[in-house]
């Protein structure tokens, strides 16, 4: 039996993630490694207004999601941000967004793969780095060859793990403050005063605060997940709308609340960069399995990272390939539902990450300055989402009128949001480390350009369309639910 005859129709991937896959991959997609190894670092060099940054941060990244969420609930044929993005701005901006994303998601991968041998090393430093990276390659291509229910559920116990360790934290945290205790390496009392009474809440001034927007733009990628995922959700119409409104709790609570309180037993200016802030306030508390505990959060939280990048990497390749922008032998599906072909496609580049392991440090350090353009790269994808929403509620005002889930101030806030992204932009540049990088990135943006060129006069020459049509009929789904 052939592979197409084997395969659902190329346009049906199958709906196999529900509520409760969904929620957890929003709240997965909101908690980076980030958050538990990198935050010492932020709030060196940040002080407490690292947590006005998240809050501000957060805020805008749920207009992005609540403009998402309208687009994709406006059509349920979408399948994911790429389809939006054709529709409304064109088929070349299909082919960016999609390619882009894509591309980015895989470095992203095999740097999430060299952080996994780097976590395993501190559970056994005689283990030779190749083999969990070879192992965490293996294993993320097999769990990816599953049905996507499978995938919800690794994303629903990776997700869980993380939560457990950040609540465990709070909790852990508001004992100490609330009984005094007395920090035995600073000599300071645990209380909340610690976020003003050193400094200030802006002890760096105006530029310490904008660099911290530099550095925590970074812990908010892979919140657009949801969107991905939506054409694979049983019932997106109630589970979307209820994963991306609980965006700013899980900001608050995660993000706000935690680092509130780590500053609150630590004063800010004695937290050391280069180590978990989590790590110490748990040791604080005479948890002296908290490094082992928070050392395997963090494996974890990285494999999770990485197994959703493969996830989104092979939707939106899939989504190419129907569109005509990828080889046709991506669009198959097996009679599984998953896109089996455009899966080995995207692991075939994890397994760069072990040859770079025993590569030297210049090696190291382009791959650190190339992961730095790709994770810039997101700001063009969150910013097609809100382009595209500009574009659709000017010529679809009659969807938006109906829609049961309209973006709160949708003539204002689009707008807002993109000049929030300028911003970040200007922060980007401002950073030293992130300058190169997002200078770089114009690069990738000639050489797609220079492919589209190609593949356009490709598909004109044989008679195709530009990209495949998005159907505009009702959707099997809103006719079950009548």
């Amino acid at each position: 039996m052939t592979a197409h005859t084997e395969a659902p129709p190329a346009e049906e991937l199958e709906r196999g993630l529900s509520n409760r896959h969904i929620q957890l991959i929003a709240i997965g997609g909101a908690i980076g490694t980030g958050l538990f190894m990198g935050s010492g670092k932020m709030i060196s060099v940040t002080g407490p207004a690292v947590l006005l940054v998240y809050m501000v941060i957060g805020f805008m990244i749920f207009f992005v999601m609540r403009a998402l969420g309208e687009l994709l609930l406006s059509n349920l044929h979408y399948k994911n941000f790429g389809d939006i993005a054709k529709d409304m701005l064109g088929p070349w901006a299909g082919f960016f967004v999609s390619w882009t994303y894509w591309f980015s998601w895989v470095v992203a991968c095999v740097a999430d793969i060299i952080a996994i041998t780097g976590y395993v090393k501190f559970f056994n430093p005689n283990i030779p780095a190749w083999i969990p990276a070879l192992i965490a390659c293996l294993v993320l291509t097999i769990l990816n060859l599953q049905p996507v229910k499978y995938f919800g559920e690794v994303e629903f116990w990776f997700a869980l793990v993380k939560i457990i360790a950040i609540l465990g934290l709070i909790a852990t945290g508001v004992v100490l403050i609330v009984t005094g205790f007395r920090n035995p390496d600073t000599g300071t009392t645990a209380t909340v005063a610690n976020l003003w009474e050193h400094g200030g809440i802006f002890p760096f001034g105006l530029s310490g605060f904008i660099l911290g927007f530099q550095m925590g733009i970074f812990s908010f990628i892979g919140v657009e997940l949801v969107g991905t995922a939506a054409a694979e959700t049983k019932n997106p119409r109630k589970s979307l709308p209820k994963a991306i409104n609980s965006i700013v709790v899980r900001i608050i609570i995660f993000y706000v609340g935690a680092l509130a309180i780590i500053m609150s037993i630590t004063p800010w200016d004695r937290i050391k960069p280069g180590e978990s802030p989590f790590v110490t306030t748990l040791l604080y508390a005479g948890f002296g399995i908290a490094a082992f505990a928070i050392n395997l959060v963090v494996l974890t939280s990285a494999a999770s990272s990485a197994n959703s990048g493969i996830y989104s990497g092979t939707r939106m390749l899939f989504g190419l390939s129907h569109d005509g922008h990828a080889p046709q032998t991506f669009a198959t599906t097996n009679r599984r539902g998953v896109p089996m072909r455009a899966v080995f496609f995207t692991c075939v580049f994890l397994f760069t990450a072990i040859p770079l392991l025993f590569a030297g440090d210049g090696v190291v350090a382009a791959f650190t300055f190339v992961s730095s353009v790709c994770a810039t790269l997101v700001l063009f994808t969150w910013g097609s989402i809100v382009v595209s929403y500009i574009v659709y509620r000017r010529r679809f005002p009659e969807r938006h009128a109906a829609s049961a889930f309209r973006m709160p101030f949708s003539r204002f806030t689009p707008w807002m949001v993109l000049v929030f992204f300028v911003f970040i932009a200007g922060t980007l540049l401002y950073g030293d480390d992130t300058r190169l990088p997002f200078l770089a990135t114009p690069v990738w943006f000639i050489a797609l350009a220079i492919l589209w060129q190609w593949r356009k006069r490709m598909l004109l020459r044989a008679g195709r369309p530009l990209t495949a049509p998005i159907p505009t009929i009702t959707h099997h789904l809103d006719l079950e639910d009548r």
